[in-house]
């Protein structure tokens, strides 16, 4: 079992952007309907702005508030697909026999937002890139929780998909919108995860967002709940 505080969160989609946004779509998820807004990144300068994907300008978003005055932060960054529109592109590219761009190809690898955020922000901590399966949002976690124990104050962790290309969406049902959840995590006891041993009894469940489904119980005032992944069951606890 792990133990940590949240101190900060914030979580963007198009169209939930404030708390109360996200209040709202806690009580009827299942009506909401996805606009096309775009993230907010008006804090960074035009130039570097361009050099975002969708994808990096939604854990830009949520993460760049959460991290505004501190320094030597670390960073752990999850995301089970990363940039696969970005892949898709140059891939379509090739496959029409088209020259290919290295600064798609640079931005296109699954580290691409950590290293851009480290230019960005002059930034140097320790930063991960995680693709799990199902449960990396409780992967992240563990990695972030691994380096609270290693004497770390604060550490960022970001959560975001973006839906694939159309090409993609037989095969990719765990994205029912484009999401960002941002957690500023902190020594302590407020909250704890634990790996169960149960097995997984609703295979329906593993394509639900572990991300989204966190946020939905923390706003519905959930104390305690489980996750269950394809091959891990994640037992989650916070104090009232």
């Amino acid at each position: 079992m792990i133990t940590f505080d949240i101190s900060q969160w914030r979580a963007w989609a198009p169209g939930l952007q404030t708390t109360a946004d996200w209040q709202r779509w806690s009580q009827a998820p299942q009506v909401f309907t996805p606009t096309d807004q775009a993230p907010d990144v008006s804090f960074l300068p035009a130039m570097q702005r361009r050099r975002l994907s969708r994808l990096a300008r939604m854990a830009f978003a949520v993460g760049w508030p959460l991290a505004d005055g501190l320094r030597d932060l670390p960073l752990v960054f999850v995301s089970r697909h990363g940039e696969t529109p970005r892949t898709y592109a140059i891939l379509s590219d090739l496959a029409q026999e088209q020259p290919l761009s290295p600064t798609q190809f640079s931005l296109s690898v699954h580290n691409a937002v950590i290293g851009l955020w480290s230019i960005m922000r002059g930034e140097t901590s320790e930063m991960s890139a995680i693709a799990a399966a199902a449960d990396g949002f409780e992967q992240g976690l563990l990695e972030a929780a691994g380096l609270l124990h290693d004497g770390a104050p604060a550490v960022l962790l970001i959560i975001v998909e973006e839906q694939p290309p159309k090409a993609y969406r037989d095969w990719v049902d765990d994205v029912p919108f484009d999401y960002a959840l941002g957690l500023l995590l902190t020594p302590g006891d407020s909250w704890s995860l634990a790996l169960g041993s149960d097995s997984v009894t609703n295979p329906a469940a593993v394509c639900e967002p572990h991300a989204l489904r966190w946020l939905h119980n923390l706003l519905s005032g959930q104390t305690s709940w489980i996750h269950s992944g394809q091959r891990r069951t994640w037992h989650w606890q916070r104090k009232p």
